[in-house]
């Protein structure tokens, strides 16, 4: 028999769970006022200020007549909002730059062997540190020849990772313990005869967007610092796959703008008082640096063009659907890219190599193959040039007369292109609409407080402001996106290629937009001493063929060969601690 004590017992916790259902009743009471005071606010007022947002005309009958529409939607939007949407998760609508009429298939590009360059012989240089400026190339014949081993590599590009990494500002996680493994692994490998490409026993680092199992991967957010994926993207595997070994996840513009993130500004190791511009800040960086022997960035809008000029460094952005993104933080599901940055173009061939082709995962991914034959004659292709904007470019006159005559000095005839008369730049609403959109949870919990950068143009405001986009307008902005990808390919149907100005002629935006691969090659600085570069943009699916012609100009030049003096960063820092 209970006693008093214990009955009493029992009613202060049934007199206990009263009350808590009684304060959930009164919660979920207040949230459905809320919610139904919502729905209410939605009247013809509210409509009449909405419809100058989008620039239509409504009569008060037709605002009137929308109420219980707009009603309902707002109670779809809610429903959904109540199911968690990861990053990852893809819409199921997929971006193909391939037009009505373009087949690309394996019947049509017939995959052939891989052939890079021979290097019959490449000496470690009498300052060790050199070495970490050697192209893939050498370093691979060192490796191979085991004139040097990779753990040896590994330690070198370790220990400038520590030293350089912290004055530039460009590394967010140091793989140590990893990075020792996978060497060891390719030393025992490569003892034993199994030699699996190229890149075997080559350290690199990547943009830390990528997905690494156990490591954190930050997005270059404070909100995702302690972020871990449970996963390695795909990028990640094929270059394991290759031999390579990770040594450093590198910094980048938060949630991949800019060259800021959440320990503050990469620096450029050319000149410290410029940022390294991004948003794959940290991978030109430490590449320019000597602190990884290549590294992978991605681009949406420049993210891998714009650090790769900064830096004076080599980067390609391959045709759009080139490389699976699974594990890799998307942005804008029709814009995303992926590509390396390295020391010289074919370094990019040899990475791109291994990188591309379908997953299973991403579905955007086609499965064309890229031909890479080093003894291909490159005067057989027609190279097409803006004309109007190299004329247009008189700050730079001197060096585009420079890089027109070192082509046309390799044997190539070139062709005077256009690019569609069309408007680009009012399209650009299609990434920042996508982007809200993979960033929806952040704006709504308002953590995008916790970004470092909050000004107008900063992603913070973008993804508010995108909000207001009507989808309406998004489907139209993305028809006249296909009108441009025509116009694009009816401008480049007599040419395999072009030559532009980087940054010049509209062409980023553009090219991002259609699809189209490019690759950046360094040329040096303008008169201000800012760096420059060139940019070779080739129609879709054909990488090698702007590869080829943008190494035979960067084999005539010695732009390449030239690396940052990085003692100005201990000076740099000196003057500011004095």
């Amino acid at each position: 028999m209970k006693s008093i004590k214990d009955i009493l017992k029992s009613r202060k916790i049934l007199i206990g769970l009263f009350f808590v259902l009684i304060l959930l009743l009164i919660l979920s009471t207040v949230a459905n006022i809320f919610f139904y005071v919502s729905i209410n606010k939605i009247s013809t007022t509210s409509i009449s200020a909405a419809k100058n947002l989008i620039g239509i005309d409504l009569t008060a009958k037709e605002q009137k007549m929308m109420i219980p529409n707009l009603r309902r939607n707002l109670r779809s939007y809610e429903t959904l909002r109540k199911y968690k949407l990861e990053n990852a998760t893809a819409p199921a609508l997929y971006f193909n730059p391939a037009l009505p009429g373009n087949r690309f298939e394996k019947k049509i590009f017939k995959k052939r062997k891989f052939n890079p360059s021979k290097i019959d012989g490449a000496d470690i240089p009498k300052n060790f540190e050199d070495v970490a400026f050697l192209p893939i190339t050498q370093l691979a014949y060192l490796i191979k020849s085991r004139k040097i081993t990779s753990t040896q590599l590994t330690k070198l590009y370790l220990e400038r990772l520590k030293k350089y990494g912290p004055e530039l500002n460009c590394v967010v996680t140091i793989t140590e313990e990893l990075a020792l493994k996978q060497a060891k692994r390719a030393d025992d490998e490569i003892s034993k005869g199994i030699y699996r490409s190229l890149l075997h026993g080559i350290p690199y680092g990547v943009k830390d967007l990528f997905a690494t199992r156990g490591i954190k991967t930050t997005w270059g957010a404070a909100p995702y610092k302690d972020q871990i994926i449970d996963e390695d993207a795909t990028v990640i595997k094929r270059l394991e796959q290759a031999g390579a070994v990770l040594v450093a996840k590198l910094s980048m513009g938060a949630l991949a703008m800019g060259d800021v993130w959440f320990e503050g500004k990469t620096l450029n190791p050319w000149n410290p008082e410029q940022g390294s511009s991004g948003s794959s800040a940290g991978p030109a960086a430490a590449t320019a640096a000597g602190l990884v022997g290549f590294s992978i960035g991605t681009e949406t809008w420049g993210s891998i063009i714009s650090p790769s000029t900064r830096c004076r460094v080599t980067g390609l952005r391959p045709t759009f659907g080139r490389v699976s993104r699974s594990g890799a933080m998307a942005l804008s599901w029709s814009m995303d890219k992926i590509g390396p940055i390295c020391r010289t173009v074919e370094d990019c061939a040899i990475v791109f190599n291994a990188i591309y082709g379908p997953d299973g995962k991403d579905l955007t991914v086609v499965d064309i193959p890229f031909n890479w034959d080093i003894k291909e004659d490159i005067r057989k292709f027609r190279v097409g040039y803006l004309k109007e904007v190299f004329k247009r470019d008189s700050i730079n006159r001197d060096k585009n007369n420079f890089i027109l005559n070192t082509l046309k000095s390799l044997g190539i005839d070139l062709i005077p292109v256009q690019l569609p008369s069309y408007p680009v730049y009012p399209l650009s609403f299609i990434l920042n609409a996508e982007a809200a959109a993979a960033f929806d949870q952040l704006t709504r919990s308002n953590r995008d407080d916790l970004l470092v950068r909050q000004e107008r143009g900063s992603w913070p405001n973008i993804f508010r402001q995108a909000r207001f986009i009507p989808a309406v307008e998004y489907i139209q902005a993305n028809r006249h996106r296909a009108i441009l990808m025509q116009a694009t390919a009816e401008k480049m149907r007599d040419v395999d290629l072009f030559v532009c100005p980087t940054f010049r002629g509209g062409t980023l935006l553009l090219t991002n937009l259609t699809g189209h691969p490019a690759v950046v090659v360094p040329t040096g600085v303008d008169k201000n001493g800012n760096s420059t570069s060139i940019t070779f943009i080739g129609n879709l699916y054909e990488e090698e063929k702007i590869l080829l012609i943008a190494k035979a100009f960067q084999d005539a030049t010695d732009f390449h060969l030239k690396h940052p003096d990085l003692k100005i960063l201990f000076k740099e820092k000196r003057g500011k601690d004095e």
